[in-house]
């Protein structure tokens, strides 16, 4: 049986973090996760977590000093030192929670050789610093139509950067909606893959809502995941169509 874990940088994210996580186990789910928590205090959210059950598997570094123009900033050539800044709040923050991923931006270096390097050499001082605390940093290929010249695209060039890196703590985020996108097959991707994937989340495609429609059979990958192996959480990181109860049929009949 799937478990799923509502992503509340798009569900709820009208209300303060604290509450959406209520909000989230009142509606079924049995985890969360969130894109920025910083502006909520770390004890606010863990009085949340206490009182609904739930954990947040997962965060987000820092966009960047410009937003969503950088998009993140780990393998951004001179600005390393606002890139491990990022990295360390990330990492006391996510040890405050008690939350097992963080997500490592990378922002928009158009992937040349340069920010590669860079990017690694992050990746690495990020596993290191996050290795004590049990903690996996995250990487995401992301489409280039939503985020124009972001600097992971790809499957295989995020696990290419895995190998380089070399640290166990080093994990493939499998967002489905952006790798259908880009490379389709997500059936065989997924499989290759695997041994790599640390989070998978889920949205419809093309029009990223909820994702009971559209190009993806999500019920039929679930059950490709079962015997796949997958035992964590599956996140549900859409954007609702309408008001995010309404749209959660989806929810009640697949899980």
């Amino acid at each position: 049986m799937a478990k799923f874990s509502a992503n509340l940088g798009f569900l709820w994210n009208h209300l303060p973090l604290h509450e959406a996580i209520i909000r989230a186990h009142a509606a079924g789910f049995t985890a969360v996760e969130c894109h920025w928590p910083y502006d909520c205090q770390p004890d606010q959210i863990n009085r949340s977590l206490r009182q609904s059950g739930l954990s947040m598997i997962a965060i987000n570094t820092r966009t960047g000093k410009n937003g969503f123009t950088d998009f993140g900033v780990t393998a951004m050539p001179g600005r390393q030192g606002e890139a491990r800044q990022y990295i360390d709040e990330a990492i006391e923050f996510a040890s405050k929670i008690n939350c097992p991923n963080i997500h490592a931006m990378a922002g928009k270096t158009g992937r040349t050789a340069d920010a590669e390097s860079i990017y690694c050499e992050n990746l690495a001082y990020a596993c290191q610093r996050a290795a004590p605390y049990g903690i996996n940093i995250l990487i995401e290929p992301i489409n280039t139509t939503d985020a124009p010249a972001y600097h992971l695209n790809l499957v295989e060039d995020a696990i290419a950067t895995i190998k380089t890196v070399g640290m166990d703590n080093l994990k493939l985020m499998f967002d489905c909606y952006h790798i259908q996108i880009m490379q389709g097959d997500l059936h065989n991707q997924l499989q290759s893959a695997m041994p790599h994937i640390g989070h998978i989340q889920i949205a419809a495609v093309p029009d990223r809502s909820e994702p009971d429609h559209g190009d993806i059979d999500y019920q039929l990958l679930m059950q490709q995941l079962d015997v796949m192996g997958w035992q964590g959480h599956i996140g549900a990181e859409y954007k609702p169509a309408g008001t995010v109860e309404d749209g959660l049929d989806w929810l009640k009949n697949w899980s």
